[in-house]
């Protein structure tokens, strides 16, 4: 207010005193229904803010493992190009050693056989490189998966709100119970994300 006792309303100003002055008409059934929408709209907007939490770290979570694989599929890549390497100098070792005199054999039959120790070795590091990337691949398939549960559940959530917008502008029954079902909807889909299902 200033000085002179000019006071002017803002309209949040206005809106408060309107809803005050009326308070204790829209204390009724119709006070009870708005009570109850704004109190589950908080509710599950806040579970909805979780779910969708989650759901961005799972998809973080995919990305990374897929990331992770492709890494140790490199290096089992890597490792069978090595395997190639060895089997081409052992190849070559062969050729010299049955086209050499007998008394030269032996020194391209012992890296015959060095080449052979070497190889089984180089396998067995590139199989396991592959069975770790398969595993990284795996769980960012699951992470996925999960990711869209809490996406559906999110998304179930958000047109749970939206309905229960429309019911408190048509103070419609219906779509009271279409909210508060779409809500049981969406938390049922996230407990399943939860459950890994």
């Amino acid at each position: 207010m200033s000085e002179g006792g000019f006071h002017v309303h803002g309209p949040h100003d206005h809106e408060l005193e309107h809803a005050t002055q009326h308070a204790s008409h829209d204390a009724g059934a119709g006070g009870a229904m708005i009570n109850q929408i704004a109190m589950f709209t908080a509710v599950i907007a806040t579970v909805g803010a979780i779910f969708s939490y989650m759901g961005g770290a799972t998809q973080a979570n995919a990305g990374l493992y897929k990331n992770n694989a492709a890494i140790k599929k490199t290096e089992a890549s890597n490792h069978w190009n090595y395997f190639q390497s060895k089997s081409t100098k052992q190849s070559l070792a062969e050729v010299s050693r049955d086209l050499s005199p007998p008394d030269k054999q032996a020194v391209y039959q012992a890296k015959v056989d060095r080449y052979e120790k070497e190889k089984k070795e180089i396998e067995a590091d590139a199989r396991k490189l592959e069975a770790t990337a398969t595993d990284w691949d795996t769980r960012s398939d699951q992470q996925m998966h999960q990711h869209h549960r809490w996406a559906q559940a999110t998304t179930a959530l958000q047109v749970s709100i939206a309905l229960a917008a429309i019911a408190l502008l048509t103070r419609k029954k219906w779509l009271e119970w279409g909210m508060f079902g779409m809500g049981a909807i969406g938390v049922a889909i996230g407990a399943l994300a939860i459950l890994h299902i």
